[in-house]
């Protein structure tokens, strides 16, 4: 990036006579946001899983018992499903139908079996990026409305014992389903399932309204923990993780729009918060950007903090990451990824009032990601960073890497602090780089006299 004052100072002007307008626009967005999310209808009829013969004893299948509920809150228009303090075995996937609930009592916990031809048939979904029929996320929404799963108890997806094996095994899958994605192959001919290795997700909305998550723990998921696909007016709240399997990243939120992530407890092996909005062709054809998300006042713990990527080729936008700490170490904290296969756009991001102890690389946007593609560059620009604190950058500080012919630009970086890092900033084809109030290191003080 070259970089010269006469040029920057005109733009400092402008971004200063524009500021206060610039926060008021930008806080209707948000305020919005909020506004257009519903709080989801639990039902008045609350019905036992005991009463269909469940037992939380961990050694009794209770697949059977959450059939038949789930069947009789269908009939009746819905329910609040309870599930008393126990352990819960299900040999098979929990499929939610609108205005039903799912309601863990302190103490209860669900174990879902490893045996994977219990979570067949096929079921309708996406695996990273790509829109296929796969095994069944363990629990499943599919354009439902008024859905949720709320209390003190832990979902486990068992996945080390189960899907989690199966990493070793999904390239062949992996980049079939990838060859079908590229091609256009309809998805009712991209047929996954059986003798094949694609891990399902742990619980997955997909179409569906009116969505809420809360008070949960997730633990041991096969895969991504909780993925939003085409879903909206979701709400997330006070749930914890303890995932560290292949791939396990907290929310997913993909092709969706209208999200509110709040005061989570995040402890994945992978992101804790990654945005998503289809890969590549499909993603592109599909054209449905990601967008109106709010995260805030969240514990980061894990490989990253908020990811945008790198499957975005639909574009993402209006996303708002405020008010958050750090409950652990992660590689980096803010992660904007995406290559020239994907396309699309990241842009209009606020992230704002966040601290975060050791990382790795700090705040990184690339256009390049593990250096593929060809001929879809990502627009990325209008993005927004400010009062950002790190304790250490064991790598790289602020990182941006655009290309020559689609430079990333409009950054903006105010009020960000790194007490140690070894590099300190690295910018290749960007533009329009606006920084203020940067302290990478020991910030300087008084100039000492001449002796």
């Amino acid at each position: 990036m070259k970089l010269y004052l006469a040029f920057l100072i005109p733009i400092l002007i402008g971004a200063c006579k524009s500021a206060d307008k610039h926060v008021e626009s930008v806080n209707d967005i948000k305020s919005n946001i909020l506004k257009s999310i519903p709080k989801v209808k639990i039902s008045d009829n609350i019905v036992s899983i005991t009463n269909f013969g469940a037992k939380g004893d961990s050694v009794t299948d209770n697949k059977p018992a959450f059939d038949k509920a789930l069947k009789t809150c269908k009939e009746k228009n819905g329910c609040k499903l309870s599930v008393p303090a126990g352990t819960y075995l299900v040999n098979g996937p929990i499929h939610l139908s609108s205005n039903t609930s799912i309601d863990l009592n302190d103490g209860a916990k669900l174990v879902f079996g490893t045996n994977a031809h219990d979570y067949l048939p096929a079921v309708a979904t996406s695996w990273e990026g790509t829109f296929l029929y796969n095994y069944s996320p363990l629990i499943y929404a599919y354009k439902a409305s008024n859905v949720a799963i709320t209390g003190k108890g832990t979902i486990d997806g068992n996945g080390a014992n189960g899907f989690s094996k199966w990493y070793d095994l999904q390239k062949a899958d992996q980049q079939l389903s990838r060859q079908m994605n590229h091609d256009g192959t309809p998805v009712n001919k991209r047929m996954f399932g059986k003798g094949h290795f694609l891990r399902p997700q742990l619980i997955q909305f997909y179409e569906c309204k009116n969505v809420l998550v809360e008070g949960v723990k997730i633990i041991n998921s096969p895969f991504w923990s909780v993925h939003f696909l085409k879903s909206e007016n979701i709400t997330a709240r006070k749930v914890k993780f303890n995932a560290f399997n292949r791939n396990n990243d907290g929310f997913d939120p993909e092709y969706s729009r209208n999200v509110f992530i709040e005061d989570i407890d995040f402890n994945n092996s992978d992101d804790n918060v990654a945005i998503k909005a289809g890969r590549d062709h499909e993603g592109r054809k599909t054209a449905a950007p990601c967008e109106n998300i709010i995260i805030r006042n969240c514990r980061f713990k894990g490989l990253h903090g908020v990811v945008i990527g790198s499957e975005m080729s639909a574009g993402v936008q209006n996303v708002f990451v405020e008010n958050c700490t750090y409950a652990g170490d992660c590689k980096r904290g803010i992660y904007l990824k995406s290559n020239a296969d994907r396309g699309g756009f990241i842009r209009k991001v606020y992230v704002n009032n966040l601290t975060f102890g050791k990382v790795e690389d700090g705040i990184y946007i690339t256009s390049n990601y593990h250096g593929e593609g060809k001929g879809h560059v990502t627009d990325i620009s209008q993005v927004y960073f400010n009062n950002i604190k790190f304790n250490n950058a064991a790598n790289s500080g602020l990182v941006i890497q655009g290309y020559p012919g689609k430079k990333v630009n409009n950054i903006n970086f105010s009020n960000i602090s790194i007490d140690t890092c070894a590099n300190a900033i690295s910018f290749t084809n960007a533009e329009n780089i606006i920084l203020g109030n940067l302290i990478i290191g020991k910030q300087a003080t008084t100039p000492s006299a001449a002796k």
